[in-house]
C-alpha cells in the first residue's frame, strides 16, 4: 500500500505528548519538531490518525519541501509536485499559509505564487486552462520557516480540536487538545476520579471521560479527507466501526466539575451530554474557597482564571494562594493546574514536583504537577 508523509501541527509543549499517541497508534518514522510531529503511512494511517488523534491540531499530508529565496524558486518548486496524483480537474484548492524567518515574507504574495503554480501543473496536467473549483476540497497549505518551503494538504477541515460536542463555550475555554494533552501526561485510567474546581464548559470532565473509555475523539464528526475520491469510503468506515469496538463499556471513571457560575454549570452539563459521557460527569455550584480534599484516590485538574484572561493580577495572585490552601499535599491525591501567572509557586506555597511549558492560545503558560504524598517521604 502506498505509504505517504504526514505531519501533525500541536501545541509547543506537546510534542512528546503527540508522538507518544502516533507510537501507540502504530506510525512508521514518528518525529518530533517544534510545534508538530511528523510520521509516515498509508491512506488507512490518515484516517486512523484523523479519528483517534487527541492532540494534534490537524493532520497534513506532505506533497513535497524545498528551498525559495525567489518567488521563481517558489514557483518551480510548486510546479514541480505531483498535484494532479491528488487534486481533480474539478476539485477545489485554495491556499494559506505562513512564513517564519525566510526572504519570502509576504505571506499574500506566496499564496497567489502558489496558486499561480498549481493551475499551471494541474492546466498542463489535464489540458485546461480555467478550473470551475465546485468538487472537493485540497486545501493547500504552505510553511516557509528559515528558507525551505513545505507544501501539505490539510485532510482534516476544521482542526482536531472541535470535537462536535462543545457547541456552547463559556469565557476564556481551554482548548480540547490543550487539555487532553494535559490529561494524558496526568494519566487517565478507565477508574480514575478526576476532579475540575473551575471547571466552565467542561472540557477536563469530557476530555477525561473519552480517554478513561478509549473514545477516539474524531468519532462523531467528519473530515475533510472523506470527501477526496482516491480515498476508498470503506476506509473511513471500517476505521470507525474500529474506534467504536474499541470504546471501554466498563470504566467507572467519573468526573466532578464545580464553578460559581450556574451558567457555566449549565454549559457544562449540555457539552457533557452531547458528548454522550453525561453519566459519567456530575456538576456542582461551588466556590473554590469551599473545595475540600476527596477521600478516595483522585486528581485534581484545573485552569483557573489568570491575570490576562478573566481576573486582574492582585486577584489572580489570591485565587493561588487560595489553592495552595484548598490543595495540600495528600497521600492520594495528585494535582495539576496550568497557569500564567509568575511566581505561582511561591503563592501556591510550595514548588510543584514537576513543571511544563505549555501555550494556552497565544499565553505562555506552566503546567504545575504535585504528585501524592506518600507516608514517610522526606519533607512531607
Amino acid at each position: 500500500m502506498e505509504q505517504f508523509r504526514f505531519a501533525c501541527p500541536c501545541g509547543f509543549g506537546l510534542e512528546s505528548v503527540l508522538s507518544g499517541e502516533l507510537k501507540r497508534l502504530g506510525m512508521d518514522e514518528v518525529a518530533a519538531a517544534d510545534g508538530r510531529v511528523d510520521f509516515t503511512g498509508t491512506a488507512e494511517d490518515l484516517a486512523r490518525a484523523n479519528l483517534w488523534l487527541r492532540t494534534a491540531e490537524r493532520v497534513l499530508l506532505v506533497l513535497g519541501s524545498f528551498r525559495a529565496v525567489t518567488f521563481t524558486q517558489l514557483f518551480d518548486g510548486v510546479a514541480a509536485l505531483p498535484l494532479e496524483r491528488f487534486i481533480g480537474k474539478r476539485d477545489r484548492f485554495p491556499v494559506k499559509g505562513w512564513s517564519l524567518n525566510s526572504q519570502l515574507h509576504s505571506v499574500p504574495d506566496c499564496q497567489a505564487i502558489i496558486k499561480k503554480a498549481a493551475v499551471k501543473r494541474l492546466g498542463a496536467q489535464y489540458g485546461i486552462q480555467w478550473f470551475e473549483e465546485t468538487g472537493a476540497l485540497y486545501q493547500l497549505q504552505f510553511s516557509i520557516h528559515r528558507d525551505i518551503v513545505t507544501i501539505m494538504l490539510d485532510t482534516t477541515g476544521p482542526g482536531l480540536h472541535k470535537r462536535g460536542y462543545r457547541r456552547v463555550q463559556n469565557q476564556a475555554p481551554i482548548r480540547e487538545t490543550l487539555a487532553a494533552g494535559i490529561l494524558d501526561l496526568v494519566r487517565i485510567y478507565p477508574d480514575t476520579r478526576l476532579y475540575d474546581p473551575f471547571c466552565g464548559s467542561g472540557t477536563f470532565l469530557i476530555e477525561g471521560a473519552y480517554k478513561a473509555k478509549n473514545i477516539a475523539p474524531g468519532l462523531y464528526r467528519r473530515f475533510a479527507a472523506e470527501h477526496w475520491g482516491w480515498i476508498p469510503g470503506q476506509v473511513w468506515r471500517e476505521k470507525r466501526e474500529e474506534a467504536l469496538s474499541a470504546v471501554r463499556k466498563d470504566a467507572t471513571f467519573r468526573a466532578v466539575g464545580s464553578d460559581i457560575s450556574p451558567e457555566a454549570l449549565e454549559i457544562s452539563a449540555g457539552n457533557a451530554k452531547k458528548a454522550g459521557v453525561a453519566p459519567m460527569v456530575e456538576t456542582r455550584l461551588a466556590d473554590i474557597r469551599d473545595f475540600t480534599l476527596p477521600e478516595e484516590k483522585s486528581v485534581v485538574v484545573c485552569n483557573p482564571p489568570y491575570g490576562e484572561r478573566l481576573l486582574g493580577q492582585s486577584e489572580a495572585e489570591e485565587l493561588c494562594r487560595v489553592m495552595g490552601r484548598v490543595f495540600p499535599p495528600a497521600e492520594q491525591v495528585g494535582y495539576a493546574v496550568i497557569s500564567s501567572v509568575e511566581g505561582f509557586e511561591e503563592l501556591f506555597g510550595r514548588p510543584a514536583d514537576k513543571r511544563r511549558k505549555l501555550y494556552n492560545g497565544m499565553m505562555k503558560c506552566q503546567l504545575y504537577l504535585y504528585f501524592p504524598r506518600r507516608r514517610g517521604k522526606a519533607g512531607d
